[in-house]
């Protein structure tokens, strides 16, 4: 397929709009990085609650606005009533005039929004009547079990209410897979593409002529934060129990801005932490390892994540050929992506014991890279093709840049 950087020159003034910066960690920001690839920093402008701490990704901006949150006042689980008030009471009208001034200074063609936790309200406020087309992606769902414990359920509920209103107030939209998309044509009335993290043409190339062999021990890749801690604390259980058993060593490599090694499970011996990497050194890590692991949570306690939530490491751990080790419920995005693609070990309950006899089953077998690869080309080819994806953006930009929406939001 010919990439968009040779199907289109004519870029519009685009001003991406959301919580984190433009080189923040987490998933959400390296899709919003990968789609940009192609888009010219002299054009491209971005509006968000947090300044760049650093440009360890390397996403360069011609403007970067931030409607600061001062840290004591976020919302996490600790006073979350009175924070949450403080900032509806103070910091919303305050940013609600920060982004209305940013889009009569910076004059965007037409405005990406990510709606992200505290971003949202002063987005809702502004960009329905601001007279620029802008588009939406929908990344998260705010009512989720995750940001209910942390923003309070009641606030979480009224951020995905607003969250909804931009999705379906906006130009063109999307979402990260179509489960979600049926989800809100259901509640909003509208309709959407899938846009999430993919692989690029030079990650295809090497699955095609990916011909490592397995070396002396077996090492499974974990990219990312634990959200499932339940179900991590499982795998790390097992693989300790089993780890003398198998043919050759294993390690579990870390990769993420987090660090475990004050959790109880966390063994210096057999685990190495990372830290957080630039996406190039990221992807030759995982090139390095033989498996990666994607956990979701068993019980279907927490549907809004469960259902709809697609990790972006599962997306980073087919790009570097890696056959997958998914847990998770039945119902879970990563389960059924597994299911329908025959590219790792797939595992929807809790039992200790099965799961040690299928791990010790997949460990023992040499070079698994080799058995899966089929499968991770069909699998990333058939869901995962950056480059499909990144042009129907830039086309739907180009459509919410040549739309006139009225001042008063009609």
């Amino acid at each position: 397929m010919t990439d968009v950087k040779a199907m289109t020159t004519d870029f519009p003034r685009l001003l991406v709009a959301t919580e984190f910066p433009p080189n923040g960690a987490g998933g959400g920001a390296a899709v919003v990085r990968q789609m940009l690839k192609h888009w010219p920093a002299e054009k491209l402008y971005w509006w968000s609650c947090f300044p760049d701490r650093n440009q360890l990704f390397g996403q360069k901006t011609a403007a970067h606005r931030v409607a600061t949150i001062p840290q004591k006042l976020y919302p996490n689980r600790r006073g979350r009533g009175l924070k949450s008030w403080l900032l509806e009471t103070f910091w919303v009208p305050r940013a609600s005039r920060h982004l209305r001034n940013t889009l009569e200074t910076l004059k965007p063609d037409v405005v990406w929004a990510i709606p992200h936790a505290q971003a949202i309200p002063p987005m809702m406020r502004v960009l329905p009547g601001a007279g620029i087309g802008f588009h939406v992606s929908m990344h998260d769902y705010m009512d989720d079990r995750g940001f209910g414990m942390r923003f309070g359920v009641e606030r979480s509920r009224r951020l995905a209410a607003m969250a909804d209103q931009l999705y379906a107030g906006a130009t063109t939209r999307d979402a990260i897979g179509r489960a979600m998309l049926d989800d809100l044509r259901t509640r909003t009335g509208r309709d959407g593409l899938i846009t999430r993290a993919g692989l690029e043409q030079e990650d295809f190339d090497y699955l095609s002529h990916e011909t490592e062999t397995q070396g002396e021990s077996t090492r499974i890749a974990y990219a990312g934060t634990i959200v499932a801690a339940n179900e991590f604390a499982l795998v790390a259980k097992v693989l300790e129990q089993i780890r003398r058993q198998l043919p050759r060593p294993v390690t579990l490599e870390f990769f993420g801005d987090h660090s475990y090694r004050l959790e109880s499970w966390f063994d210096a011996s057999w685990m190495r932490e990372h830290g957080s990497l630039p996406a190039l050194e990221l992807s030759q890590a995982l090139k390095k390892c033989d498996w990666g692991l994607s956990p979701m949570r068993l019980a279907d306690d927490d549907p809004r994540y469960n259902h709809f939530s697609l990790p972006t490491k599962f997306v980073s751990y087919l790009a570097a050929g890696l056959p997958i080790i998914v847990l998770g419920h039945p119902e879970s995005t990563v389960v059924k992506m597994a299911q329908q693609y025959q590219a790792g070990l797939c595992v929807t309950e809790g039992n200790p014991e099965k799961l040690s006899a299928q791990l010790l089953e997949a460990f023992s077998k040499a070079n698994p890279k080799q058995k899966y690869r089929a499968e991770i080309q069909r699998c990333a080819l058939a869901e995962f093709d950056a480059r499909r994806m990144r042009a129907t953006l830039y086309s739907n930009f180009q459509t919410c840049a040549a739309s006139k929406p009225d001042k008063g939001g009609n």
